[in-house]
């Protein structure tokens, strides 16, 4: 367990989230559900994705995932890119820009492939520039199209 360890608050969707989570994932595992009462729903749960680990909560309607908290997902290939975006926005997720979304829970996430970083720190100024002017006009980051953009 990490000495850190994101604690996700949900309006009674614990379980259908984990399942969620963990079928996105490839590397997901569920280390504990605690239900109220023997046969009662779920009330709490941890489990990890991609190594992290995350405690889960119903802890009723009194507060929303918002964007000042996403999780960043490092992506080595386009159809890695492509994967995470797909599924996370599946089922009622909603696109945003510049690599953000939203999944169904209204937890945000970023998508973003290795290769925006290393152009946005390209060695020429105006490169990297172009990058960033063509990532600020992009929902999901396609990687093509930054390259194209910064070679033309």
């Amino acid at each position: 367990m990490s000495k850190i360890t994101p604690f996700l608050w949900f309006d009674g969707q614990v379980e259908e989230a984990i399942n969620f989570y963990t079928s996105v994932f490839k590397n997901a595992k569920v280390h504990s559900i605690n239900r109220a009462g023997p046969n009662g729903p779920v009330f709490s749960a941890t489990f990890e994705l991609e190594g992290q680990e995350f405690y889960a909560l119903n802890g009723g309607p009194m507060y929303k995932f918002n964007e000042a908290i996403s999780f960043f997902i490092s992506c080595k290939t386009q159809d890695e890119v492509d994967d995470y975006w797909n599924k996370l926005t599946a089922d009622g997720g909603e696109e945003s820009r510049c690599g953000w979304l939203k999944d169904k829970f209204g937890l945000s996430w970023q998508v973003i492939p290795d290769r925006l970083g290393e152009l946005l720190q390209h060695k020429d100024p105006a490169k990297a520039q172009k990058a960033m002017n063509a990532m600020m006009a992009m929902g999901k980051i396609i990687i093509a199209d930054l390259e194209k953009a910064v070679e033309d």
